[in-house]
């Protein structure tokens, strides 16, 4: 069993808070490797031994929280809705990291990955086969991938309004209800 280095957690903790907080402060493009290690109270060489450059941790950063996003949609058999609690309850535990993803200008760069993570997520459930035939399993995917994405921004801009627990049933609700949707 490895041994933590309870030292380099700490760092990397203090190095991912500084860059958040910053990014509310001023554009991704003017935060600079100092800046991130002044406000972590970390020296350069510490940011440089765990990440490229800030890009990168920038990226890492995403990616840690998409790969938690993963681990929940696979760590069990869930339905739909119960999914979408997990992932709202998610949010809402790392609520200054995507709030900070969504209000800044990193919230390309997170919303473009986030987007592809539904889409790839959606996919693999398959969702119209059990609703209405007649719509394209594509052109849906592409749908709710947009329509999560909006949702979850406006969710968090919001200062989390409403419950995991509501805006999962709010989701499965606007899902029956476009899929049992039947043109006359």
């Amino acid at each position: 069993m490895t041994k933590v280095d309870r030292r380099i957690v700490k760092s990397k903790e203090a190095i991912k808070k500084a860059v958040l907080e910053l990014m509310l402060e001023k554009t991704f493009d003017r935060i600079t490797i100092k800046d991130i290690a002044d406000r972590a109270n970390v020296s350069r060489r510490t940011i440089y031994l765990h990440y490229v450059d800030k890009y990168n941790l920038l990226e890492q950063l995403i990616e840690n929280h998409i790969n938690e996003l993963k681990l929940l949609c696979d760590s069990e058999d869930l339905s739909f809705k119960d999914a979408n609690v997990l992932w709202f309850e998610y949010f809402e535990e790392n609520f200054m990291f995507f709030s900070t993803m969504l209000a800044s200008d990193g919230a390309t760069t997170f919303r473009n990955r986030f987007l592809e993570f539904v889409i790839q997520e959606a996919n693999k459930q398959n969702i119209t086969n059990r609703k209405n035939q007649s719509i394209n399993q594509e052109v849906f995917v592409q749908f709710l991938g947009a329509a999560s994405v909006g949702l979850v921004e406006w969710w968090i801009r919001n200062d989390i309004p409403q419950s995991p627990q509501q805006m999962a049933n709010q989701l499965e609700i606007y899902l029956d209800s476009f899929c049992n949707h039947t043109h006359k």
